[in-house]
C-alpha cells in the first residue's frame, strides 16, 4: 500500500484556507491606511483594506521571519570564516503569475509593508519589464507578437543584475520601461544600491530556461530568489480581468495621443473588445499555458484568487 493511501500527505505544500491563513497574523501591526491601499492597488484590482489586514499582514510576518533567519545564516557564515561582521546581500523576493493576475498590486503592497517594519529596511521594487528587449530588437527578431514570452527578455542582462545583487555590488542599473509608449525608454535607468530587500515582479521569473548542449554551467533567475510567490487564478477569471483592465485603459491611458495603444481608444467599442480577446487568445493565454502556469509548483507560496479578486486559498512550501 502506498504512503498516500495510508493517509500521508505527500504534497510539498501546507494548505490553508483564507480564514486559517488570517489567524497567522498574530498581532502583526497594520501600518498602511485605507488611503495607502487605494493608492497601491492596480487599476482593476479592487483589493480592500480588510483583505490586506487579513491576508497580507500574515505574509508580511512570514517574510520578516524568513529575512531574520537568513540574516542569522549570514552571521553564522561570518563566524565560520572568522569575519568581524556578516557580509549581507539583499533578500530577494519573486512575485510571478499571469497577465492580469494582480502581481503589481501584491508587489507594491508588500513593498510598502516591508518598508514600515520596525527596523526600517531599505526595500526596492524591480519589474522584469525593464529587461524586455527594445521594440526595434523584437521587430528584428519577429518577436513583437510574443512580447512577454521568455524569448522577448534580455535574460543575460537580467541574470547579470541578479548576480550583481547577490554579489553585493553597488549602483546597479535597471532600464526603465514605459507602458505608455510600450517600450524601453532610451537612456533612462533606475538605480539599485545595496538594499536590504528586493522584490522582483514578472511573468516568467520562475522559468528555468534552456540548458546548454555543451554542458556549460548555467544560471536560472530562480537561483537568485530567496522566496518566490505565485499568484494563481482560474483562466476564465484571468481573461475577464484582462478585458476589464483593457476597457478601463481604453477610457484613460489609451486616450493620450502618445500612447502606443491610442488607436484602441478611437475604435468602436465592439471592435476594440474583439481585438482584446484576440490578444488574450493568441498571446497571453499561450504564454500562460506554455511558460507561466507550469512554473507554479516552483514557488514557495501560492496565493489562489477568486473571481472577486479575494484570496481563497494559500499553499506554503514545506521546509
Amino acid at each position: 500500500m502506498s504512503l498516500a493511501r495510508k493517509g500521508f500527505d505527500l504534497s510539498p505544500y501546507r494548505q490553508f484556507s483564507a480564514e486559517q491563513w488570517a489567524d497567522l497574523r498574530q498581532g502583526e501591526p497594520m501600518t498602511l491606511s485605507p488611503a495607502d491601499v487605494k493608492r497601491l492597488r492596480a487599476l482593476n484590482d479592487p483589493i480592500s483594506f480588510d483583505e490586506v489586514k487579513r491576508l497580507y499582514l500574515p505574509l508580511s510576518r512570514l517574510l520578516s521571519l524568513y529575512v531574520e533567519a537568513v540574516q542569522q545564516l549570514h552571521q553564522a557564515s561570518a563566524t565560520f570564516l572568522s569575519q568581524d561582521h556578516a557580509d549581507r546581500t539583499p533578500f530577494v523576493i519573486g512575485v510571478s503569475g499571469s497577465v492580469a493576475a494582480g502581481k503589481s498590486t501584491i508587489a507594491r503592497i508588500l513593498h510598502a509593508l516591508m518598508q514600515r517594519w520596525p527596523h526600517s529596511p531599505r526595500v526596492d521594487l524591480v519589474t522584469t519589464d525593464g529587461f524586455l528587449f527594445p521594440n526595434r530588437v523584437l521587430e528584428e527578431r519577429g518577436l513583437m507578437e510574443r512580447k512577454g514570452f521568455p524569448g522577448s527578455y534580455d535574460r543575460d542582462a537580467f541574470i547579470r543584475f541578479l548576480s550583481g545583487l547577490k554579489s553585493g555590488l553597488k549602483n546597479l542599473r535597471v532600464p526603465v520601461y514605459s507602458h505608455l509608449i510600450y517600450d524601453i525608454v532610451p537612456g533612462r535607468f533606475i538605480t539599485v544600491n545595496q538594499p536590504d530587500i528586493v522584490i522582483v515582479e514578472g511573468l516568467n521569473i520562475l522559468q528555468p530556461g534552456p540548458v546548454p548542449e555543451d554542458g556549460a554551467p548555467v544560471s536560472f533567475v530562480s537561483d537568485y530568489l530567496d522566496f518566490a510567490i505565485y499568484l494563481d487564478a482560474a483562466e476564465p477569471d484571468l481573461r475577464h480581468w484582462f478585458l476589464q483592465r483593457f476597457l478601463k485603459l481604453r477610457q484613460t491611458a489609451f486616450v493620450d495621443p502618445q500612447s502606443f495603444f491610442h488607436r484602441f481608444a478611437q475604435m468602436p467599442e465592439k471592435e476594440a473588445i474583439a481585438m482584446a480577446i484576440h490578444v488574450w487568445e493568441t498571446i497571453n493565454l499561450p504564454n500562460l499555458e506554455q511558460n507561466i502556469l507550469p512554473t507554479r509548483g516552483r514557488a514557495d507560496l501560492i496565493l489562489t484568487k477568486q473571481r472577486d479578486h479575494r484570496i481563497s486559498d494559500v499553499a506554503l512550501r514545506r521546509l
